[in-house]
C-alpha cells in the first residue's frame, strides 16, 4: 500500500468538510447462522456482500461488544465476502454473557473453527479496539492464514492500558464527571481496584446486581467513546435497557482480572515484530481517550512495515466519519490483493 496515498487521501477526506460518508450503504447477510464451537457454545456468524469475493473478517471489539449492521459497511460487497461473528458470550451468540470457557486461546479458536467451517484458506483480518487486540493474537498463533492486518483503535492487553482507562489518573482526568458516577457504585475502599470492584458485582448472585453495574460500567466507556461525546439520557432507564450492557462489561471485566489469558505482559507486542511478512494496516483517533495514540505508535515501531495513520480529529470510536472513511478507503486500497 502506498504511503504518499494514504496521506493524499487523509487530506482529501479530513478537510473536505461537505463530503459525504465514504462507507458503502447497509445491505443484508446472504447467509446466516450459528456455530457449535464447543459443548456449551454457540457463537452467531453472517456473510455478507461478494459469495465469490476475497475473505476478510470483522472482528469486533469489547470483549463482548458483538456486531451490528453498521459493521458491514467498511468493505465494498461487489469485491468482498465479508465474515461478522460475535465471539462467545457476545451479541447473538449463545449463552448470553456467559464467562465458561470464554479465553483468548478460545476465541483464537473459534475463528480457526469458523474459518475451516467456511473453508476459507486465507483471509483479511479487520479488528479494531479489543478487535485489534483479538486481530493481532490470533494473526501471531496463526500467520500463514492472513492475508492483511487492518487494525484500528490499537489495544494490547497491558495494564498500564488498564490502569489509564479504568484507574483515577487516566481517562478519569479528561471526564471526571463522568468517572465520578463510574465510582460512585463503589465503596471507598472498592475504588482502589475498580475493575476487580466491578467484576465482583457482575458476578454476583443477584441479576439486578450485575444489571445495574454493567451499565455504569457501559456509561462510563460509552461516554468518552468519542471526540464529540454522545449525548443521552442514562437515567431515564429501566432494568429492562440495562440487559444489552451485561455481555460487554461482564466479559470485559473477566477478561481484564485475568490479563486477557496472555501469556505475559508484553506477548502482543513482541508478536507482533514476527509478522512482517503480512501487509499491515494501523489506524488510531488522535483524540482516543479509550485506547491512547502512544499504543498505536509503540505497535507501528514493532511493525515497521505496516502503515500508520493517526486520524486527526476523532476519538474512539470506528463510526466517527473520519476514522469510518479511512477504514474504508483503506479496505478499496487493499482490493488490489487477491
Amino acid at each position: 500500500m502506498s504511503t504518499l496515498w494514504l496521506y493524499s487521501s487523509l487530506c482529501l477526506i479530513l478537510f473536505n468538510v461537505s463530503l459525504v460518508t465514504l462507507m458503502y450503504p447497509v445491505i443484508q447477510p446472504y447467509h446466516k447462522n450459528f456455530l457449535q464451537v464447543d459443548a456449551r457454545h454457540h457463537i452467531y456468524f453472517e456473510e455478507v456482500g461478494n459469495p465469490r469475493g476475497y475473505p476478510v473478517v470483522f472482528v469486533h471489539g469489547g470483549p463482548g461488544g458483538g456486531v451490528f449492521p453498521n459493521c458491514r459497511r467498511f468493505f465494498d460487497p461487489r469485491h468482498y465476502r465479508i465474515i461478522l461473528f460475535d465471539q462467545r458470550g457476545s451479541g447473538q451468540s449463545r449463552p448470553y454473557a456467559d464467562l465458561v470457557d470464554n479465553t483468548t486461546p478460545n476465541l483464537i479458536g473459534d475463528m480457526e473453527v469458523l474459518r475451516e467451517y467456511l473453508n476459507i484458506e486465507q483471509w483479511m483480518v479487520f479488528g479494531g479496539s479489543w478487535g485489534s487486540t483479538l486481530s493481532l493474537a490470533y494473526a501471531i498463533e496463526h500467520p500463514d492464514r492472513v492475508r492483511a492486518l487492518i487494525l484500528r483503535g490499537i489495544f494490547l492487553a497491558r495494564q498500564e492500558e488498564i490502569d489509564w482507562l479504568y484507574g483515577p489518573n487516566g481517562a478519569a482526568r479528561m471526564f471526571p464527571a463522568e468517572y465520578a458516577r463510574f465510582m460512585s457504585i463503589l465503596s471507598p475502599e472498592e475504588r482502589i481496584t475498580p475493575v476487580e470492584s466491578y467484576y465482583k458485582y457482575l458476578t454476583d448472585d443477584d441479576e439486578l446486581v450485575q444489571l445495574k453495574a454493567a451499565w455504569e460500567w457501559d456509561i462510563w466507556e460509552s461516554s468518552i467513546s468519542q471526540l464529540i461525546p454522545y449525548q443521552r439520557d442514562w437515567d431515564n432507564t429501566s432494568p429492562e435497557d440495562w440487559q444489552a450492557s451485561l455481555a460487554i462489561a461482564r466479559i470485559e471485566s473477566h477478561y481484564f482480572v485475568n490479563q486477557s489469558f496472555l501469556p505475559y505482559e508484553n506477548q502482543l507486542l513482541d508478536g507482533a515484530k514476527t509478522l512482517g511478512h503480512i501487509p499491515t494496516t494501523i489506524v488510531n483517533g488522535r483524540y482516543d481517550v479509550i485506547c491512547p495514540c502512544k499504543t498505536a505508535y509503540e505497535l507501528a515501531e514493532a511493525m515497521p512495515h505496516a502503515d500508520f495513520i493517526i486520524v486527526p480529529d476523532t476519538g474512539h470510536s470506528s463510526m466517527e466519519q473520519g476514522t469510518s472513511d479511512v477504514l474504508t478507503q483503506v479496505m478499496d486500497q487493499y482490493r488490489r490483493l487477491q
